[in-house]
């Protein structure tokens, strides 16, 4: 649905253009400067995204970091150690800290005295909610919504304009009974399928799976596909065969419930469940669609997004 994409998929040319038009290099592949008139388009999305927040939820902003104790028990370590970013700190006294940094001056390397910190970079927005819920007590019948956002950090190194190691991600958070869980979640793969289409998008939503690490991973995410536990909604942009993952529409069923005793009323485990927008790719992929100037853009499109 949508329409075709104005850059030309798959053309490396126009996509590195497109890049630089963009964004400034820092020097660190998948981490960038981002120019006024791409932030512009971040907050115009931000606010078409805000306009659709479910009626009671409740709104957590989380900084770009986490608890590091926390996403261990989430189990984080198991699924995907190979993303993880952690703190580390210069620890000691002054001498000590001094002398480290004297002898880098002297051509050593510092970073093998660095000492973990007990933070770690959040890989995800909604990863804090589950244990602040925990702590409030049973889930109420009606269940809880959130709407929570971050800025994040997987540990992706590319040089591709859709896949960044520090992005921001924006997320509707449902906790409660596995049928709210289920109606929540197909409730937002039509809505956000509307969305899309407001905003022009060429797109398809498919069963999907998290990229799980080592071959462990590869049955988790084999049992995940089969259980239809994720989905994505996909946006060419780089190529119509591999296509961006914009959106996800997630069930976690009751692992976040089982990992931090959030029950519901009855004393059963709650189910979590989660949708998520890429607000870099779906930016990304309105310059990729439409082009690098947003007053050229359909009136249509400009218009959902409030463009003056």
């Amino acid at each position: 649905m949508g329409i075709e994409p104005k850059l030309a998929v798959g053309d490396p040319d126009a996509l590195e253009a497109l890049k630089h038009d963009l964004f400034h290099e820092t020097g660190v592949d998948g981490v960038y400067a981002r120019t006024g008139r791409y932030e512009n388009v971040v907050e115009a999305l931000t606010a078409l995204i805000t306009s659709y927040r479910p009626a009671g939820a409740e709104v957590m902003r989380f900084p770009p970091v986490m608890s590091r104790a926390h996403l261990e028990r989430h189990g984080y370590l198991k699924s995907f150690p190979n993303l993880l970013g952690a703190v580390s700190c210069l620890c000691g006294g002054e001498r000590h800290i001094r002398g480290i940094v004297d002898r880098f001056y002297e051509g050593e390397d510092w970073t093998p005295n660095l000492s973990p910190a007990d933070l770690v970079l959040a890989p995800a927005a909604c990863y804090p909610v589950y244990p602040l819920a925990a702590a409030r007590g049973p889930v109420p019948a009606a269940g809880l919504t959130f709407d929570v956002a971050a800025d994040c950090f997987r540990r992706e190194p590319s040089t591709d304009i859709d896949r960044f190691q520090s992005f921001r991600m924006r997320e509707y958070v449902r906790i409660g009974a596995p049928a709210q869980i289920a109606a929540f979640r197909e409730a937002w793969i039509e809505r956000a399928v509307a969305i899309a289409d407001q905003l022009g998008l060429s797109h398809r939503v498919d069963v999907a799976s998290d990229p799980f690490f080592g071959r462990g991973g590869q049955l988790a995410a084999a049992s995940q596909r089969e259980q239809a536990l994720k989905f994505e909604l996909l946006v060419p942009v780089r190529s119509h065969e591999e296509p961006t993952a914009c959106m996800s529409f997630n069930d976690h069923q009751d692992h976040f419930g089982q990992t931090w005793d959030l029950m519901l009323a009855d004393g059963a485990p709650a189910h979590t469940g989660c949708v998520a927008f890429g607000m870099d790719r779906l930016a990304v992929a309105m310059f990729a669609t439409h082009g690098a100037e947003a007053d050229a853009w359909p009136k249509g499109v400009r218009e959902a997004l409030k463009l003056a």
